[in-house]
């Protein structure tokens, strides 16, 4: 068993390459947005958004399976018990395979009628969107049989082969972001045949980097009956809990469009590329310490996780304030910058989706621990029925003549319910100390956000929209954080940890 160094050591190194991955995806994801946007135009865009979204609403099939086969695999080999991995991994993909022909079924016949009979869209772009759900299904199904690939190597923690393979499908997508400005046929169209083609391509290359460096990557159809019940009781639970967060987001984007049209859909889409450009981080970080956690529960060292939650948490939603301030305090200026097109309802949109973003943040650590017990029922139901919630309220909302970003805001409340319903339920499954987290995690990070916007907005009134003063935005934002962060947000031995680090940096600069 490594030890507690080593661990950290590991999950510091992958958490950097992911980073590494990330700064080049970030870049090349902004840029393609605006040449994308600009190339279809802001209905088209809300178009593929939202017929996208249509087909996204099946993962609530497959996300519950997925998080069920990232478990038993990451499990096992914490338990170090490899010789049951081959039988893991065939059955995760064989069920994937089962899954993949079921979600054709749907989308082909529920999905489709959907599209055509009830989706607000102009009847001359009817039959672009019709291509651009076919396309969309065939990516969906290439990504959903990837999953137990992209499981191994996560379990494994070979970040390095997890962010190439990423870069290699940020490229393909630049490469999509110029084609469609040449392209001679409908360019919705092409964009959907595009990004399959994309999809199809990563897919070969996952395969290839697992079978040549993970022994049970080798697929061979299993029917094990204990170990399906398993993964399906599991995922039977878990299923609550995906569809929830299914709903909520594709859902609402679903119901957006049934009120306000495609024009609001482009404003959505276009905020929740920020975040995921921005949340990216976050998800990185998460991704290197996921593993750990769920391997730390098997081998039963119980401190050692619970230590791991308490820090991911907070250094999560640091991340996220560090790098979403200056966009939440120069949002407009941002996107004017970035787009020529600016969709009405954008700027709100992506203050909201940043909030609701660093809401979630400190919520991820508990759920992989919840997670990593297997023992999900009770926990599923409450805080999954409690998720469900944001559907309903926010079409109802809609119906009454609400905001279109009010769905954004119903999310954001009913992430904090969740937050303690988790809270609540995991007490009962590990022990978690309620009041311990509050002061070490929730009270923690309020008092850093608190804290760190006092002198950036009181200096951001003074400023004017332009590139000189965004730089100077910027600057202050960091700096504010990073004080706040050093001596509010850590605790004696992190900050000891940190000067330690800084002078071993200054050190090799000075050797240099």
């Amino acid at each position: 068993m490594a030890t507690t160094a080593e661990n950290n050591k590991r999950i510091a190194k992958n958490t950097l390459l992911l980073y590494v991955r990330m700064l080049f995806t970030m870049a090349v994801s902004l840029y393609t947005s605006r040449v994308v946007l600009n190339a279809l135009g802001v209905e088209d865009f809300g178009i593929y958004n939202v017929v996208g979204g249509v087909v996204a609403m099946f993962s609530v099939l497959s996300g519950s399976l997925s998080a069920a086969i990232s478990r038993f695999i990451t499990f096992e080999l914490g338990k170090g018990n490899k010789e049951r991995l081959n039988t893991i991994f065939s059955s995760a993909v064989t069920i994937q395979i089962g899954l993949s022909l079921i979600i054709v079924l749907i989308a082909e016949t529920a999905g489709l009628w959907f599209l055509n009979a009830k989706m607000n869209i102009p009847a001359d772009r009817m039959v672009a969107a019709n291509w651009v759900l076919q396309f969309s299904i065939i990516t969906f199904v290439i990504n959903l049989i990837s999953i137990p690939y992209n499981a191994a190597i996560i379990a494994h923690e070979k970040m390095s082969a997890f962010a190439y393979i990423s870069i290699l499908e940020v490229i393909g997508k630049l490469l999509i972001a110029y084609l469609i400005t040449i392209c001679p046929i409908d360019k919705l169209v092409a964009y959907g045949i595009l990004m399959c083609a994309v999809a199809f391509t990563i897919r070969l290359t996952y395969g290839s980097y697992c079978k040549r460096h993970f022994k049970e990557c080798t697929y061979h159809f299993v029917f094990d009956k204990i170990l399906l019940k398993q993964m399906f009781s599991f995922a039977g639970w878990n299923f609550i809990g995906a569809s929830s967060a299914v709903l909520r987001d594709q859902g609402g984007n679903v119901v957006i469009n049934l009120f306000c049209g495609p024009t609001v859909n482009a404003a959505r889409g276009i905020a929740f590329q920020v975040n995921n450009a921005i949340h990216g981080f976050v998800s990185n970080f998460m991704t290197a310490l996921n593993p750990q956690i769920t391997k730390s529960y098997a081998s039963g060292d119980h401190a050692y996780m619970i230590t791991l939650v308490y820090q991911g948490a907070r250094l999560s939603f640091y991340m996220l304030l560090l790098l979403s301030l200056p966009v939440l305090i120069n949002t407009h200026f941002l996107l004017t910058l970035w787009l020529k097109i600016v969709p009405e309802h954008t700027v709100l949109f992506v203050q909201l989706v940043l909030l609701f973003a660093m809401s979630e943040s400190i919520s991820s650590p508990l759920i992989t621990t919840m997670l990593a017990t297997g023992k999900i029922r009770n926990y599923q139901i409450i805080v999954g029925g409690l998720q469900m919630l944001n559907l309903p309220i926010s079409y109802l909302l809609l119906r009454m003549g609400a905001f279109p970003e009010i769905i954004i805001v119903v999310a954001i409340i009913l992430s904090q319910c969740c937050l303690a319903a988790r809270l609540y339920m995991l007490r009962r499954m590990i022990g978690l100390n309620i009041s311990e987290y509050i002061k070490k995690v929730y009270i923690n990070v309020i008092t850093v956000s608190v804290i760190a916007c006092i002198i950036p907005l009181s200096i951001q009134n003074q400023l004017s929209e332009n590139f000189i003063h965004f730089l100077f935005s910027c600057f202050i934002c960091a700096l504010s954080t990073l004080i706040t962060i050093y001596f509010i947000g850590c605790n004696h031995k992190e900050r000891v940890f940190v000067c330690k680090k800084v002078n071993t940096l200054k050190q090799r600069i000075l050797k240099k």
